[in-house]
């Protein structure tokens, strides 16, 4: 999956916002970068409790032109309920957020550069170790 379009999860956007070589150099190589609306509010609610407002605000602005902001559709919302009840009855819950990502990148048939091994739990997903 070298150079397609990825879908961002919020893990690999720190991760390149503390100079993460390896993730940086992933995101560069992408052919586009997507951002799932939930994820840029997750980053906003990081930024405003921070202890370096200024600078996590910072990042996020310089990040916004790189990427195209995904937001939730009639669609997105069908099949997070979808993924929803397929996780909790398979006993696999993942965090809410986690599952708008993956319902987005289900949507957009986008595979999810993340850090977190939970998205391994919904099926029809691709997920990105970066």
């Amino acid at each position: 999956m070298a150079n397609s379009p990825v879908l961002l999860d919020t893990s690999v956007v720190i991760r390149h916002f503390r100079r993460n070589p390896t993730v940086t150099a992933q995101m560069d190589a992408a052919e586009a970068l997507f951002l799932p609306a939930v994820v840029l509010g997750e980053l906003y609610h990081g930024a405003f409790r921070g202890r370096q407002r200024e600078n996590e605000l910072r990042s996020i602005q310089e990040l916004l032109p790189a990427v195209t902001v995904l937001g939730i559709t009639a669609k997105t919302a069908e099949l997070f309920g979808q993924i929803a009840a397929e996780l909790a009855l398979a006993g696999t819950p993942i965090p809410t957020n986690d599952i708008w990502v993956a319902a987005l990148a289900r949507e957009h048939g986008l595979p999810v550069a993340t850090d977190d091994a939970h998205f391994d739990n919904v099926r029809d997903l691709t997920a990105l170790r970066w």
